[in-house]
């Protein structure tokens, strides 16, 4: 019942998409140059997405904020965004700056500029605003860390207890507490943090009603709830598990714990990743037993090192084995649900590295190299461990049931048998030849070995946790990280009408003349940097980075490949820039572009430039 209530809360509206949404289109294309004022500006998605109070900010010609009306869905598309705007626009460029939240949680925000009638002269620099608060994004961060250390104890401790069952579970008893109310406090950080996460805004906007009820009422904040909700019931799990007598209520105990650690690990694979992208279901059910399988084996050797240091040898002998083999089931399935999950977000091995996802996937896998080499020496010492655990059972199963009054089994006939009186006679005994006198002190005794074995388990017990705590710190940040496979698909899919990279080239150029003219860049806007028809503005600045007048700039393009050209541009002195609305460039390449800057009738340079021009 309470898995499918939480399915029910978490799922509902979920549909297949790519992780990280991606811009598909806009209206008014970006780069284009309209003759009328568009009524609405309207951005296409790759998936879902949810809006914001502050979606849409759309700067005019002075760059000053243009007011606009509310965002919406175009049509009811959950896949859209549409923003009104007023119903008289001035002529000139304008910038559009956006953001949105994507169906796996994380914001998504961009900017492009479409032009009314003809573009504005000169540009400057407009401040569309942070990605991203850095204290918001920190705070954020932390709390997303602590929320999964705490969901790891809290898993492999309470699993601990169930599964290897020690004598005395008192040294768990705090970890437990303090890792759930670790839980409940990053959960809330998590639930307030969310709004300014959202927009970008400071931490201080995480107490703005409307902001908070707003991320109620989204998927991740509807998961957060829900974690409180499953985190109340495992506090009441707890406090009667604490309270058990006996071992007959532990399959009933196993049952709801399991349940309700399905159910924490759900609040996560509900709203990131996995909630998104290619095989949706799959990728749940992989994520829920990778992030199980972690806290078990994370939460577990946290455990086990606690009971090393109280637990008696006796009681050892049982428990250590059994972890044992529960470790050794948790990391196969973290190998399998890893191994899965790097190809859904990598979609190549290029992707190793080329992108950061990549990167941080490597050095994810080699921190679990180490911890696999660590814990490859810990299983050597627990099987030292074990070994008079194996005997003491092996002795038991070799016993044969006997008669009543029968000699003992193995016993030396009585004529072999020393007189009892010369056994305990205090008269030296002439050591046999296999005795050496004095040996019982040279030789360590089996308790110094044991206690030297259960010093070395926990030291590497120790590394281990260690080096688990890097690694989850990594996945942490990995989990927040644009996947591979969704860059990719945004790349291949980027906006019909945008503007290639390499449309806003920067030229340096140095006559030699030791004037402010001398020296400059000369910033080439080509739009829209696509096959046929094109528009070049070129702004020239001087060494001291002001706007200056020169006699002549010139372009010309030539496509070697092709062996076309070169086209001369024809700029024309516009009043302060050159430029041309009417350059043909045929062909789709990497065209070398030349431009030539004259300063004075004698002192000119050029320089040349690749540029790529889009089908």
């Amino acid at each position: 019942m309470l898995l499918g209530t939480v399915l029910v809360l978490l799922l509902a509206g979920a549909a297949p998409a790519s992780a990280h949404a991606a811009l598909r289109s806009t209206d008014p294309d970006d780069g284009s140059v309209v003759k009328r004022a568009p009524r609405h500006v309207t951005l296409t998605f790759t998936e879902s997405v949810g809006l914001l109070d502050d979606s849409f900010r759309v700067f005019g010609p002075d760059q000053r904020r243009v007011h606009t009306d509310e965002a919406t869905h175009a049509d009811g598309r959950s896949d859209t965004a549409r923003v009104g705007l007023p119903g008289k626009l001035a002529q000139g460029t304008y910038t559009v700056a956006w953001r949105v939240v994507s169906a796996d949680s994380h914001p998504v925000s961009g900017a492009f500029a479409f032009s009314v009638g003809k573009p504005s002269a000169t540009t400057g620099q407009i401040d569309t605003g942070p990605a991203e608060d850095p204290l918001t994004g920190g705070l954020h961060d932390a709390a997303r860390y602590l929320a999964y250390l705490a969901a790891a104890l809290l898993v492999g401790l309470t699993a601990f207890a169930l599964l290897c069952r020690p004598a005395d579970t008192s040294p768990l008893r705090r970890p437990v507490v303090a890792a759930w109310w670790t839980l409940l406090g990053s959960t809330v950080v998590l639930l307030l943090m969310r709004g300014p996460y959202e927009t970008g805004t400071g931490p201080a906007a995480a107490f703005d009603a409307a902001a908070l009820g707003r991320t109620l009422t989204g998927r991740p904040g509807e998961a957060l709830l829900a974690r409180l909700v499953v985190l109340l019931l495992t506090a009441a799990f707890l406090i009667r598990l604490s309270r058990r007598r006996g071992s007959e209520e532990r399959p009933a105990a196993l049952a709801i714990g399991t349940a309700l650690a399905v159910a924490l690990a759900l609040t996560w694979a509900a709203a990131e990743h996995a909630s998104a992208g290619i095989q949706v279901p799959l990728a749940m059910t992989s994520s829920v037993l990778h992030l199980l399988a972690t806290g078990v084996w994370l939460g577990g050797l946290v455990a086990l090192l606690l009971t090393l240091r109280r637990s008696s040898g006796d009681d050892l002998l049982e428990v250590v084995p059994r972890f044992s083999r529960i470790a050794f089931a948790s990391v196969t399935v973290l190998a399998v649900t890893g191994l899965y999950q790097s190809w859904r977000g990598l979609g190549s091995l290029s992707a190793l590295t080329g992108t950061s996802y990549g990167r941080l996937l490597l050095a994810k896998l080699a921190g679990v190299a180490v911890l696999l080499l660590v814990a490859g020496y810990s299983r050597r010492w627990t099987a030292r461990i074990a070994a008079p655990a194996a005997v003491t059972r092996a002795a038991v199963h070799e016993r044969v049931p006997q008669p009543v009054g029968a000699p003992a089994l193995h016993q030396e006939p009585e004529e072999l048998q020393e007189p009892e009186q010369a056994r305990e006679s205090d008269e030296p005994r002439e050591p046999r030849d296999s005795e050496t006198p004095g040996a019982s002190a040279e030789e360590p005794s089996a308790s110094d070995a044991d206690r030297d074995t259960r010093r070395l388990l926990r030291r590497s017990v120790l590394v281990e946790v260690a080096v688990a705590a890097v690694v989850l710190m990594i996945t942490t940040v990995l989990t927040g990280t644009l996947p591979a496979r969704a860059q990719a698909e945004a790349a291949q899919q980027a906006p019909a009408g945008s503007l290639p990279p390499t449309t806003l080239t920067t030229v340096p150029f140095d006559t030699g003349a030791g004037t402010v003219t001398g020296r400059g860049t000369v910033q080439v806007t080509l739009d829209p940097a696509r096959v046929g028809e094109n528009g070049i503005q070129a702004v020239v600045y001087g060494s001291d980075t002001g706007l200056v007048v020169v006699p002549e700039v010139r372009i010309t393009f030539t496509l070697p490949s092709r062996k076309v050209g070169p086209i001369d541009a024809e700029l024309t002195d516009l009043g302060g820039y050159w430029g041309t609305n009417s350059v043909s460039l045929p062909l789709a390449g990497n065209w070398t572009m030349k431009t030539t800057v004259r300063v004075s009738d004698v002192d000119q340079v050029s320089v040349e430039r690749k540029v790529r021009i889009a089908p």
